[in-house]
């Protein structure tokens, strides 16, 4: 026995002795682990020897053998071996090559857009942020920074549920787009016809037209929360004599350049009579002074409302601000209106029918905002006292604005709604290509009608656009070479009680010849939500989206 003990144990030290120790020596060092040295060898062939010793010493007792083996599990995944790294043989790459997973193809610009999120979120103190992108309708990343629920220290996470705020906007306008598609809507009657409740109105004592197309854009008249008629004019005055005074001045440089250099005295006396006016009513106005629609009292309702008709006695009966058509002014109020029309015109109750349009678009976390229902993943929503600490809002109640500001979702619902719009927008162009593609949610010609700047609009959220139907439109423009490029880009924000929002779609720029390999949606959709109010966040999007599309042309 000692004779068979001393044999095993010095063939195991020997180097190179025990095939099982190189085994292991090998498949320690293919793990990546620090090599192992001559002495784990040797150890490990003392313990093999008095193992084995052991064990046949309870032999010679009569133990009993050990038991075989246990059979391997047919569903479990077989562990294939691999080769270090080094020993990896490098394929060519090919258009058959896969694509790199998402998470290392747009490493980068996860990386750099995660870092301007948390500088957005540190710089507005949020208490969280979400954000989610997809890329070419694939949703490539998402994820929460921050709390969802600072009390309780519950982190945002991709399924956590914020409000959306005025994204809810662009949602109502599918609703009206599939009944104008229908031939169940009339875009340009008189919303009497529908909502024979909302009276007719009268503009400076002339008889005028609400329509649903004014309202979808913000051209109705209608009062927002500001209900002060002066107020609002003033401001508006104020900002188109900013405006014009601002054009003056680009003629004038332009101007003097082609002169030479020579001054217009009548240039220069309309510049001086425009500044006169424009200080005159900056300190008649005081803009600085107008409330803001946090401070609006009708934003903090806490009143139920059963349903959008009951709804309009908040507004229908003040006058019209503007007459329709002329100005833009920007009105949720509008949009509780467009919710009745969806009502009388497709015979559902407004929050019904929305039901159905979240179900066709899979999004199924998308709800109206109430207190009552369990929301799982539901965040709780924080404002900023006067004392610049952190503070719970106040309850309030969207049943009044579900239409215009009243829904709950996701990032990832926010991205389905996104590239479903993108894909009927596109789908059209590759028809010629691609005979067995589906059809969009909505008509390639509707959504061209969607996104269209609508003459006379504002988009406030970025100055280089217009507002279209229910989503604000930047349009491409490139004025010099080798200079600025404005891409083509949709969005809509959102801003609430403890809340903001955006919404951002950025369609490839498609190359008509290298259509035929391609299929719709293509472009970048980014959506982020926040538990903060008043944080703008269509620039960060905008930025996002375009780390994104760099990675992705990069890639391709």
């Amino acid at each position: 026995m000692y004779r068979l003990l001393s044999a095993v144990t010095t063939r195991a030290a020997t180097p190179g002795g025990c095939a099982w120790g190189r085994g292991r020596r090998g498949a320690h060092q293919r793990a990546g682990l620090p090599p192992l040295g001559p002495g784990w060898v040797g150890g490990l062939g003392l313990g093999l020897g008095l193992a084995l010793g052991v064990k046949l010493a309870d032999g010679l007792r009569g133990a009993a053998p050990a038991q075989p083996p246990a059979a391997p599990d047919p569903e479990a995944s077989p562990q294939a071996e691999q080769l270090p790294p080094q020993e990896q043989p490098l394929a060519p790459w090919s258009a058959q090559t896969p694509m790199p997973p998402p998470s290392r193809r747009f490493a980068r610009a996860i990386d750099s857009s995660r870092d301007l999120l948390h500088r957005i979120k540190d710089e507005v103190g949020a208490p969280g942020i979400v954000v989610g992108v997809s890329v070419d309708g694939k949703e490539v990343w998402s994820e929460g920074l921050g709390y969802a629920d600072v009390e309780n220290r519950v982190p945002c996470k991709p399924e956590t549920v914020m409000r959306i705020a005025s994204i809810s906007k662009s949602l109502t306008m599918v609703a009206l787009a599939k009944l104008w598609e229908a031939g169940k809507l009339d875009l340009d009657i008189p919303v009497q016809h529908y909502v024979p409740e909302f009276p007719e109105k009268e503009y400076e004592g002339e008889k005028v037209s609400v329509t649903t197309r004014l309202l979808i854009s913000h051209l109705s008249g209608i009062r927002h929360y500001e209900k002060d008629m002066k107020k609002v004019k003033e401001e508006k005055a104020y900002k188109a004599l900013k405006m014009m005074k601002g054009i003056m001045e680009s003629d004038q440089e332009k101007e003097f350049k082609e002169k030479g250099g020579k001054s217009n005295e009548k240039t220069d006396f309309v510049k001086a009579k425009i500044e006169q006016d424009t200080d005159a009513k900056g300190r008649n106005l005081k803009p600085g002074k107008k409330k803001n629609d946090f401070e609006q009292g009708e934003l903090y309702l806490k009143e139920k409302f059963e349903n959008s008709i009951e709804s309009l006695r908040l507004f229908k009966n003040d006058p019209l601000f503007f007459k329709p058509g002329s100005q833009f002014l920007y009105s949720t109020f509008g949009y509780t209106l467009l919710a009745a029309i969806v009502e009388r015109a497709s015979g559902y109750k407004y929050l019904d029918y929305m039901q159905k349009i979240f179900h066709d678009l899979d999004m199924l976390t998308t709800v109206q905002e109430e207190n009552e229902p369990v929301i799982y993943n539901r965040a709780r929503f924080y404002v900023y006292n006067k004392k610049r600490r952190l503070v719970n809002t106040p309850y309030v109640d969207n049943s009044y604005k579900w239409a215009g500001g009243g829904f709950l979702s996701t990032v990832g619902d926010l991205l389905k709604f996104g590239n479903a719009m993108l894909y009927g927008y596109q789908v059209g162009l590759f028809k010629n290509s691609h005979e067995n593609l589906l059809p969009g949610y909505l008509k390639p010609e509707t959504m061209v009608m969607i996104w269209t700047p609508v003459p006379n609009t504002e988009m406030s959220w970025d100055k280089e656009g217009k507002y279209a139907m229910a989503w604000g439109v930047v349009e491409k423009k490139q004025t010099y070479g080798s200079c600025r490029k404005q891409r083509h880009y949709a969005s809509h924000t959102g801003g609430a009680v403890g809340a903001s929002s955006v919404l951002l779609v950025l369609p490839e720029e498609l190359d008509v010849e290298a259509i035929n390999n391609k299929i719709p949606p293509r472009g970048i959709v980014v959506s982020i939500i926040c538990n903060m109010q008043s944080v703008g966040l269509n620039s960060t999007a905008l930025k996002i989206a375009l780390e994104f599309d760099k990675d992705r042309s990069d890639v391709s």
